[in-house]
């Protein structure tokens, strides 16, 4: 067993997989010698070599592009963005393109798109955003979103070998913050599976990244007033995992969903309306949302600590929603 941090988790599926399969490659701005933004791929230029960890230009569309034709001819590229936000430069490439191959030809994509994405370090507008509806709302695209280094680690490498396109959500948060021991070996996370990460019977918390860990931490809070709260971490957003989320909702039947994306059309809002829908008969309360304010993310740590879905406001909606 080895203390790994999340970004070590990602380094570590990264260097396994190429070690793996020689069709595995990486691809990215800055990642070759300089390691990437966040040092995910440190190291790996220098074992594999400029073939295999390959510096892009600042034009992701031009890169999502170019992954999109290494996967057709039976490459498995890992393509890295610096940051979430810039993906929407290459946003026709996924949608209109890496999302519709198969559909099309019936040839498989397996390429996968990583995406380090979140607030909390004062970053600002442009390098804070939560863009997982944006994928979630695309069919042809897997969307998976990690919390802990066990599936960091076990989602990345499921994500490299499976057949069609993944979209690989990273938080930046949670790079140095979140460790686990992790042993050694082959590990796996199936995509398309939830986890209850703690069981309860009061209420449900839906929730994923980094505002699970926030989840917890208010379920923790409101079992010392004698109310049971189950966690739910979706981990993968599509295919969405409904028979474990359906389960917990008619075992405690309410609901709260946690995200850090914007609450107007944010994902939560396809979960509220499909627990409205399939679980309206279990329901003894509304189904809540604590999400971010619709606007843009400020450079303050303050202002942006204010607007986050943090620990305080998830419990001070579960008492409402508990005493409902």
């Amino acid at each position: 067993m080895a203390e790994t941090t999340y970004i070590d988790a990602i380094r570590r599926a990264l260097g396994e997989e190429m070690d793996r399969d020689a069709a595995v490659f990486l691809m990215g701005q800055d990642i070759a010698a300089f390691g990437g933004a966040f040092r995910a791929s440190k190291g790996l230029f220098e074992k594999h070599g400029r073939l295999r960890v390959i510096n892009t230009p600042l034009m992701e569309s031009g890169a999502i592009g170019a992954a999109l034709g290494a996967a057709l001819v039976g490459k498995r590229p890992v393509l890295e963005m610096q940051f979430a936000d810039f993906v929407s430069c290459g946003f026709n490439q996924i949608v209109n393109n890496v999302a519709k191959t198969y559909y099309r030809w019936e040839a498989p994509v397996p390429m996968v798109i990583r995406l380090p994405f979140g607030g909390g370090a004062g970053a600002g507008p442009f390098h804070s955003q939560s863009p997982e509806a944006w994928f979630a709302h695309t069919p042809g695209l897997c969307v998976v979103a990690p919390s802990t280094p066990r599936d960091a680690l076990g989602m990345l490498k499921a994500a490299i070998r499976d057949p069609n396109p993944v979209i690989y959500l990273e938080h930046r948060f949670l790079y140095r913050r979140e460790k686990e021991d992790l042993p050694e070996g082959d590990l796996l996370t199936p995509l398309g599976r939830a986890h209850v990460a703690r069981e309860g019977r009061d209420v449900t918390i839906l929730s994923w990244s980094w505002t699970l860990h926030e989840s917890l931490a208010a379920a923790e809070e409101l079992a010392k007033e004698g109310v049971s709260v189950e966690v739910i971490d979706l981990r993968t957003l599509s295919p969405l995992d409904e028979e474990t989320i359906f389960a917990s909702v008619r075992k405690t039947s309410k609901v709260l969903i946690v995200h850090e994306a914007t609450i107007t059309a944010g994902f939560g809002a396809e979960l509220a309306a499909r627990v409205a829908d399939q679980c309206f008969e279990w329901l003894d309360g509304p189904v809540r949302r604590v999400a971010y304010a619709d606007r843009p993310s400020p450079y303050n740590k303050k202002l942006e600590l204010s607007l986050l879905p943090g620990r305080e406001r998830i419990t001070a909606a579960l008492r409402k929603l508990a005493r409902y």
